[in-house]
């Protein structure tokens, strides 16, 4: 069977979908997507994970035993746990944090485990794919690479006698609570090697979802990596942009959806862009120049209630898990 009539013959049977952010967004795209795995609308699950942060235990993993930061990572482990008593009593075990006022005051047991694995079995996705079974975990974890790295970016607004000036920032932390105007973001190192598993993933997905989560450097820095890049750009697979629900304190002041979008397409001005999803009660005032950007780059348009509701801009993860089935359903379609 050709590759072609392959995607072809998705409506007959499961999907393989990758999914890339970090941190909270990430969080609920999983746990939505981990829903779908259960009802059989998904079959293969792989997330693909920002490694970059350099603050909390995850820094102080990170600096101490030169690794990867595991933090974002175990989240994605957390949110694939099953929804029986030990899918969820593993999810809280990864994520307890130590109390008290020792060295040991902040750490996440999660990471820890996850950095022990690492250390003993000098792989990093190995194991993360042992601490996978050890959760029963419904989909496989990987880092977008395979090096620890920086985000550094160009932001205007820090200079009070020019306030045009770029400054460059460096660190996940510092970026994402700069006081200025993001302009861009970079990696430092500029080309770190992507995870060859990934890179495979990507290639036999059916569809790929970026975002939702912190614009600038959890779902963006995915762009940025060249094997990451390249495969996204050639993959078979359709590409579903999440939108953020409002803009973040720090990265995205002031921003819209079009303007997520925007930025996003100037970071990767070559991927295809299949669907956009957004929520139908969070766009307001955006919503024509959302739909004028969405038409440019050649996507639809979807629009949905997947908010939790409750004033806070976070993805309601049942909701979510509807609004992806019904996009892979009838892939994408016109704007509701």
């Amino acid at each position: 069977m050709t590759a072609t009539s392959s995607r072809d013959s998705r409506h007959d049977r499961a999907q393989a979908v990758v999914a890339f952010g970090g941190g909270h967004g990430l969080h609920a795209s999983l746990s939505a997507l981990r829903r779908l795995v259960d009802d059989l609308t998904v079959d293969e699950l792989t997330a693909v994970v920002t490694v970059a942060d350099n603050g909390g235990s995850s820094g102080r993993l990170r600096r101490e035993f030169d690794v990867l930061p595991p933090g974002d990572l175990r989240m994605a482990l957390a949110a694939l746990c099953g929804s029986d008593d030990w899918g969820q009593t593993w999810a809280d075990v990864l994520q307890h944090r130590f109390a008290g006022d020792g060295e040991m005051k902040g750490h996440s047991l999660g990471n820890l485990l996850i950095v022990g694995l690492w250390e003993r079995l000098g792989d990093h996705v190995q194991a993360l794919d042992w601490v996978g079974r050890l959760l029963g975990a419904k989909g496989r974890v990987l880092p977008m690479a395979l090096v620890p790295m920086d985000i550094s970016a160009q932001v205007r607004g820090l200079l009070l006698d020019d306030p045009h000036a770029l400054t460059s920032v460096r660190g996940q932390v510092q970026v994402a609570t700069t006081d200025g105007v993001i302009d861009s973001v970079a990696l430092v190192p500029a080309d770190p090697p992507a995870a060859p598993e990934a890179v495979a993933a990507i290639g036999a997905a059916d569809w790929v979802f970026l975002g939702p989560g912190s614009w600038f450097t959890s779902v963006i820095p995915h762009l940025l990596v060249p094997g990451l890049r390249e495969a996204l750009t050639t993959t078979h697979g359709h590409v579903v942009v999440v939108l953020n629900l409002a803009e973040q304190a720090g990265e995205t002041p002031g921003f819209g959806p079009a303007d997520h979008l925007a930025v996003l397409l100037e970071h990767a001005p070559d991927l295809t862009v299949h669907t956009v999803l957004a929520d139908r009660g969070s766009v307001a005032d955006g919503l024509a120049e959302l739909r004028e950007i969405v038409a440019a780059c050649g996507a639809a348009l979807v629009l949905d209630d997947v908010s939790v509701g409750d004033g806070t801009a976070r993805h309601d993860p049942d909701k979510l898990a509807a609004a992806y089935a019904r996009i892979m359903a009838r892939d994408g379609g016109p704007d509701d």
